[in-house]
């Protein structure tokens, strides 16, 4: 608990920044509603010795984090071994691009996540539909109980691995042009761009019936 009473994850080096600490926070609902906003992470691991980042989907339940890829993967193996693989897993939302009257103080606007830990392979029948189900609604919110669910062939090509949010911190800027003092009566514009992630309107399949309507959950998203 953090000293107003806000509930926060444990504070960490490694989830501690050098540089910019006071935008840092480690308060539980922070991280989570940055973590609920996106569906898009990286991931990064070693393999033979190498540094590999990759992007793929993820899923927040509870403290839990999920991706999953195709069992034939070399890297989601090395998340059956003992005692699993160590990871860094990152998400960030751009909020704006800040512009201002020197090149050298232009920024972006941001909220970034990343955690650090061990994944595991999920085995449990139970965790795993969870799981799955959790990364469809991720990305698209009420689509897991409107779609065929996965049949035996296809959750055997699948892992799915979990990674316990423990080691995790958030990352914050949300201001405006900061520019030197001696700057300020350049001739040059300074201020924000907004950034945001748009849903157009949703395009059907070609092959689906022309009467065929539009569930509300997609209607929502636009």
């Amino acid at each position: 608990m953090s000293v107003d009473g806000t509930e926060e994850f444990t504070r960490a080096p490694r989830t501690t920044p050098t540089r910019y600490r006071e935008r840092a926070t480690w308060e539980r609902a922070a991280i989570r509603a940055i973590l609920d906003e996106g569906y898009l992470c990286h991931l990064g691991f070693v393999v033979d010795g190498a540094p590999v980042v990759l992007p793929t989907l993820y899923a927040r339940v509870g403290d839990r984090l999920y991706i999953h890829g195709s069992t034939g993967s070399r890297p989601l193996r090395s998340a059956d071994a003992d005692p699993g693989m160590p990871v860094c897993l990152t998400v960030t939302l751009v909020d704006g691009l800040v512009l201002t009257r020197s090149a050298f103080n232009h920024s972006v606007n941001f909220r970034s996540v990343v955690a650090h830990g061990t994944a595991h392979r999920v085995t449990d029948p139970q965790e795993r539909a969870v799981a799955l189900d959790a990364l469809v609604n991720q990305a698209v919110p009420g689509r897991a109980a409107d779609c065929r669910p996965a049949n035996e062939r296809e959750l055997a090509a699948t892992a799915v691995v979990r990674l316990d949010l423990d080691e995790v911190s958030a990352k914050i800027r949300a201001d405006g042009a900061d520019d030197d003092e001696e700057d300020l009566d350049l001739p040059y514009w300074a201020g924000v761009i907004p950034v945001r992630t748009v849903h157009d309107t949703p395009v059907p399949d070609p092959a689906l019936a022309s009467d065929h309507p539009l569930p509300g959950y997609l209607g929502e998203r636009h």
